[in-house]
């Protein structure tokens, strides 16, 4: 295992509590409190993690692709 760090986003609901987004991943949860939020993301990540292993494992054909990205997300 290697850990790695990601970068979460985490706003106010409208209706109450906490929306939380991994900005790496497309990987999003909600909850009550913020320790909630936080919580459920890493799990979020970590099951994202997992699925995408497991499909690397499989037989194919890996491909890189380059794509231009607006300046405002590289930092």
């Amino acid at each position: 295992m290697v850990a790695r760090k990601f970068t979460v986003f985490l706003e106010s609901a409208e209706e109450g509590g906490f929306i939380v987004k991994c900005l790496e991943l497309p990987v999003a949860t909600q909850s009550e409190t913020r320790e909630e939020a936080l919580k459920n993301i890493k799990e979020a990540i970590e099951g994202y993690l997992e699925v995408k292993a497991k499909l690397i494992d499989r037989k194919g054909e890996r491909a890189e692709v380059i794509v231009e990205a607006p300046s405002a997300l590289v930092a």
